[in-house]
């Protein structure tokens, strides 16, 4: 499998933080906080109460992306690339999957 990433930036290795290890713990915690306020989202009755917290959301969304790129782009973050047949297979399974589990067999009405 390939590592699809940048040339990574230089950061000191010492026992502090540095660069990277910050970016990585903003971008840790701005993961927790969307899953957070997503499962809140699906809670919540009251509407204005659920405007304010969805708008908090897609903000912390776009934090953690711009970190995300952030972190790609100096080199810090990489993700492994998949074999085109790979990702057939797993496409098929899932379509296969829907169109027996899903409502409707998996087409949008």
């Amino acid at each position: 499998m390939t590592q699809v990433k940048n040339p990574s930036v230089q950061v000191p290795e010492t026992p502090q933080m540095n660069d990277r290890d910050f970016l990585n713990d903003c971008l840790m915690t701005e993961k927790y906080l969307t899953t957070a306020y997503s499962i809140a989202l699906h809670e919540m009755s009251h509407q204005a109460l659920y405007q304010d917290v969805l708008a908090i959301f897609q903000e912390t969304e776009q934090c953690q992306r711009d970190l995300y790129d952030l972190m790609f782009r100096k080199g810090w973050y990489g993700v492994e690339a998949e074999s085109p047949q790979k990702v057939q297979q797993a496409y098929q399974k899932f379509s296969q999957y829907a169109t027996n589990q899903f409502p409707n067999h998996g087409t949008m009405q």
